[in-house]
């Protein structure tokens, strides 16, 4: 069934998210769902002509640990696109630039509850311009990585951010980059 919204209440605005209550209805029947309004997200996987990946270190304050991931964050405003987003934050939390771009793929993080979607990115031809900088909040140890070696990393339980597994999958959907 499709159910449709007879009213929406806004029950928090933070610059990352709007916490929303729908009170819906489909037919006689109703409930309710929160909902989380998020602007979209970008994911970079960078890759240098060696065959390694640039990984990012960095504390988590959800599950209050850090994590290895690769450069990602938000698409910020309406006038950004993702395309700018991912080369933003490659910068940002690598300190290189790429010259070459190709999107990969996207997924809904969590379409029982997010809003938003997350668009994964392949960076080659890179060049470091510089030490990363974040975005003033971000804490970010950089690591480079065979990309051989990911498989193992996610299966061992160092890499276990759902979104950056979903990123690697896309990849592995690209034979051709994958070989070694």
């Amino acid at each position: 069934r499709r159910w449709q919204p007879d009213r929406v209440e806004e029950l928090v605005r933070h610059r990352l998210f709007a916490l929303e209550r729908h009170h819906l209805s489909a037919g006689a029947d109703a409930r309710e769902a929160m909902v989380l309004r998020a602007p979209d997200w970008v994911n970079v996987i960078p890759l240098l002509p060696g065959g390694e990946v640039v990984l990012v270190r960095q504390w988590r304050y959800g599950i209050a640990a850090p994590t290895l991931e690769i450069p990602g964050g938000m698409v910020e405003g309406e006038g950004e696109s993702e395309r700018a987003a991912a080369e933003r934050e490659l910068l940002e939390e690598t300190g290189y630039v790429a010259r070459s771009w190709q999107r990969l793929g996207e997924v809904h993080p969590n379409p029982a509850f997010l809003t938003n979607r997350c668009g994964t990115w392949l960076a080659t031809d890179l060049e470091r311009v510089g030490p990363p900088e974040g975005d003033g909040e971000e804490e970010i140890e950089v690591q480079l990585c065979p990309l051989a070696a990911i498989p193992q990393l996610i299966a061992s339980g160092e890499i276990t951010h759902a979104l950056v597994i979903a990123a690697f999958h896309h990849l592995a959907l690209q034979p051709e980059r994958c070989a070694p």
